[in-house]
């Protein structure tokens, strides 16, 4: 692997597995690197070793480096070629879980990722560093830093830290730090649109009504009719010593999870828990596989309140086969926007608890996860046997096909049947690995979770799958929260095109 000094005791803090983000090189020299029979070197050819050329024999035992990791060396195991990721040298020094021991990144929800709560208020000069950090970003990406401009904003903002506790972002710095935060996302396999994102500032809002209303504005202009558009809604941000703005629904938009008395779930047994809570608050359930649910809201130091969606608002899919004419019989469906409404966005320190976002779907998220995961809708069975295949030996290979066909049903449903935005995983990765090129080019690096970048189906048929990535955590950023209903920390799923 390259790099066994990290699982040594006393290594610098790295994946246990030599796979993550810290590499044990200088930045390189020159592009093409020398391989030897111990790792890898960055050199200028060969040079003679022992006694009379003044360099020590290879130790057979790695050695700790003795200066600090630069960048990381990622070959693409398809095409052989060889990148360097130095943005990851700007990375958090904290936030990730490995450790020189062990590797956890196939965690979803490791402790180190969830912001903290409301308790966890940063200090004044812990905020002024990353406002600082975040504004010289800002006039970079302008090309105005070290302007009279550039050295005012820091001087407004030192200011109003020391006064306040806090400061506010201009509108051109929220929707810099929002496409920023998109473009850091490492879980997100869509992020070469990421400059495309639709920001509305909702900071002004005051009511859990106001609240709604943009929110119906946002599945509004998002859905377009089909046409989906990328598209975040940033409410208040977090102030010490009040309430936050919050959304309890994983998403905007979801089905409701019923839980039957012999155990079984009517519906989307993701959605147990927030069904169970809407009908707390008053909600009248329905009994279908789809139903639709209200948003719940909360407003700083209130009880969350109940707001049905229009039905009008919610487009959904219908999902038919362009061959397998019984397959409309099933009498499934889904909706068209996939919006994360749970996670905080985190913007020069400052933290946005309710900050609803949304791409559009991969297709393999809705036919292979959502329909098919055996804790979600679970159909691979139902559909299996409906195509007449033999369930009684893995052999058949009956699960692949039968998710196979499950897949081609949402694309063409939301393709030529509803004209629905939607990209299958051999497009989203191809688009994957042209944004990835783009970043190492332009800003040195990308940092990308290999876990959730590469698809459900057809992993190693991806281009991604072949590729080394490196995950580390850039600010901005969107973080994993404590959910305001439980003690643990709420997890958007992977169906949410980011």
């Amino acid at each position: 692997m390259g790099n066994l000094p990290a699982v040594l005791p006393g290594a610098a803090r790295s994946c246990g597995l030599g796979l993550c983000s810290r590499q044990l090189s200088p930045a390189p020299e020159e592009a093409s690197p020398s391989v030897g029979a111990v790792g890898v070197s960055v050199g200028r050819g060969p040079q003679a070793v022992g006694p009379g050329s003044g360099l020590p024999l290879p130790s057979p035992v790695p050695v700790r480096p003795t200066e600090p990791t630069r960048f990381a060396r990622l070959k693409n195991w398809e095409t052989g070629s060889i990148a360097y990721d130095t943005l990851c040298a700007q990375a958090e020094q904290v936030g990730l879980p490995c450790s020189g021991r062990r590797c956890l990144g196939s965690l979803v929800l490791p402790k180190q990722l969830p912001a903290p709560g409301t308790e966890g208020a940063r200090s004044g000069p812990e905020l002024l560093a990353l406002a600082r950090d975040f504004i010289n970003q800002y006039y970079a990406s302008i090309r105005r830093d070290n302007s009279p401009a550039h050295a005012q904003r820091l001087r407004d903002v030192e200011a109003a830290i020391e006064a306040t506790g806090t400061y506010q972002l201009l509108e051109p710095e929220l929707i810099f730090g929002a496409k920023q935060a998109w473009r850091n996302a490492a879980r997100c396999v869509g992020r070469i649109q990421w400059n495309k994102l639709q920001v509305f500032d909702a900071r002004d809002c005051a009511s859990v009504g106001e609240m709604f209303g943009f929110l119906c504005t946002h599945i509004q202009y998002a859905t377009n009719r089909g046409n989906i558009r990328s598209a975040i809604t940033i409410f208040p941000q977090r102030v010490p010593g009040r309430g936050d703005f919050r959304i309890w629904n994983s998403q905007l938009i979801r089905y409701a999870g019923y839980r039957q008395p012999d155990g079984s779930v009517l519906g989307d047994p993701a959605n147990v828990d927030i069904t169970e809570l809407c009908v707390h608050y008053g909600w009248s359930p329905g009994n279908g596989r789809f139903d639709v649910l209200p948003l719940l809201l909360q407003g700083p130091d209130e009880a969350p309140e109940l707001f049905p969606l229009p039905p009008e608002l919610v487009l959904e899919v219908p999902l038919t086969h362009p061959t397998l004419e019984w397959f409309g019989e099933l009498g499934l469906r889904w909706y068209a926007l996939p919006a994360v409404s749970n996670m905080l966005l985190e913007i020069g320190g400052l933290e946005f608890p309710a900050a609803p976002f949304n791409g559009w779907y991969m297709s393999s998220e809705i036919g292979t996860r959502n329909l098919c995961d055996s804790h979600r809708y679970n159909l691979l069975q139902e559909v299996a046997l409906r195509m007449g295949l033999d369930t009684r030996k893995t052999s058949s290979l009956w699960k692949d096909k039968a998710a196979v066909e499950v897949n081609i049903a949402v694309l063409h449903s939301y393709q030529v049947g509803w004209r629905v935005t939607i990209v299958d995983h051999h497009a989203a990765t191809e688009s994957f690995v042209k944004h990835m090129e783009n970043e190492l080019r332009t800003r040195g690096g990308c940092p990308a979770d290999w876990v959730w970048i590469v698809p459900p189906i057809s992993g190693s048929l991806t281009p991604v799958f072949h590729q080394e990535m490196v995950n580390y955590q850039l600010c901005p950023t969107f973080r994993y929260q404590v959910s305001p209903s439980a003690p643990g920390p709420s997890s958007s799923s992977r169906s949410a095109g980011w």
